[in-house]
């Protein structure tokens, strides 16, 4: 099988295995040790639990602190949620095209919602028109399904000039390209070679948020539950890992990315070439049936958009958003590349896909 779906999730890098089978030991091992007891392995889970911990900070600005969640689903809404009470009932502002981890719950918070518009490139204004009084701002930095990079860096400056907090969802940042600043940001361990089960929410120093789970008390009080070293350590060493490779990824994708529009010259892009993580490639062809291509092509692993929505079978909301008909938007694919993406699966990829896409005419 060929994998082309690296925006849904990515394979786990053998260091982050390699690192979290140490924590994994069954009887007659040391390392599964609850990290919250105070006896020796208690003491060895809660080290490693606080190196990873470092090192997820690492790929964060400085200033703040890192807590571990159960998903980037539980950080956005610890973050959206938790700082409502200091917001109290002020309108929210969150871009049309954010994740349904972000757009629903803004739409359950008390105070009134406001939509930011995107332009046919997928990107919002950096001086789009916020609502009087505005208390939180979200706006994602990566976009999951057409992988265009928002202005966060300028928005960030306008929240704070209005006195309200800017929180942005960087799953698909992370690991990737350096997260850009903001009051609170989410990300995800699997969307950067780590494990599932395990998120991170970042919150600026300073900002108080209320907790969403109740309990023990772990994480400072904001997130109750026991840890687990096995996930904490891995999606650290995942971390590490991202940023020494950085640059070397951020080369192989782009490489990658050049020779696919050429393999796809019968096909239209979907949002802005320049202002793009290149791993994201989402096009389009007239009168392509997606669900029959997808069944069709059943070597490669890619998609129609976002994995959490693939079993809505409706028109994605994000290229609608970007103007798109709703035959154009179920004409469109996404194909996500990594760092274990080869050349030669691409080529083979795309000779199938086009191959499957000429069949129907």
């Amino acid at each position: 099988m060929i994998y082309l779906d690296y925006q849904a999730t990515t394979p786990l890098a053998p260091e982050v295995r390699e690192e979290m089978l140490r924590w994994l030991d069954g009887p007659g091992g040391t390392g599964f040790g609850n990290p919250h007891s105070i006896h020796r392995m208690g003491r060895q889970a809660e080290a490693a639990v606080e190196i990873a911990r470092e090192r997820v900070a690492a790929l964060f600005p400085a200033g703040g602190t890192v807590v571990f969640t159960g998903s980037a689903t539980e950080a956005i809404n610890l973050a959206l949620r938790g700082c409502e009470p200091g917001r109290a009932g002020k309108p929210v502002a969150v871009s049309a095209i954010e994740h349904s981890a972000v757009l629903d719950t803004a739409l359950d918070l008390p105070g009134d919602t406001t939509i930011l518009p995107v332009d046919r490139d997928a990107l919002v204004d950096p001086q789009v028109a916020l609502p009087e009084g505005v208390g939180i701002v979200s706006v994602m930095q990566v976009n999951n399904e057409v992988g265009t990079i928002q202005p966060v860096a300028d928005l960030y400056e306008r929240a704070k000039a209005r006195g309200a907090l800017l929180m942005c969802d960087a799953v698909q940042a992370a690991g990737k390209i350096p997260i850009a600043e903001a009051d609170l940001i989410a990300i995800s361990a699997h969307k950067f070679h780590g494990p599932k089960g395990i998120g991170a929410l970042w919150v600026r120093d300073g900002i108080e948020l209320a907790p969403q789970i109740t309990g023990g008390g772990q994480e400072g009080g904001l997130r109750s539950g026991t840890l687990s070293p096995a996930l904490c350590a891995g999606m650290g060493m995942a971390a590490k890992v991202a940023l020494e490779r950085m640059e070397q990824d951020a080369i192989h994708v782009a490489s990658l990315w050049s020779r696919a529009l050429e393999f796809f010259t019968d096909w239209q892009l979907n949002g802005s070439a320049e202002q793009r993580y290149r791993g994201n490639l989402n096009i389009r062809r007239e009168g392509l049936d997606v669900s029959r291509l997808i069944s069709d092509v059943r070597e490669v692993m890619f998609s129609a958009g976002s994995a959490c929505a693939s079993e809505s079978n409706k028109p994605s909301r994000i290229l609608s958003a970007i103007g798109l008909t709703q035959e154009q938007a179920r004409g469109s694919v996404r194909l996500g590349l990594g760092r274990y993406t080869t050349l030669d699966e691409l080529e083979r990829a795309a000779e199938l896909i086009n191959c499957a896409a000429a069949q129907q005419g």
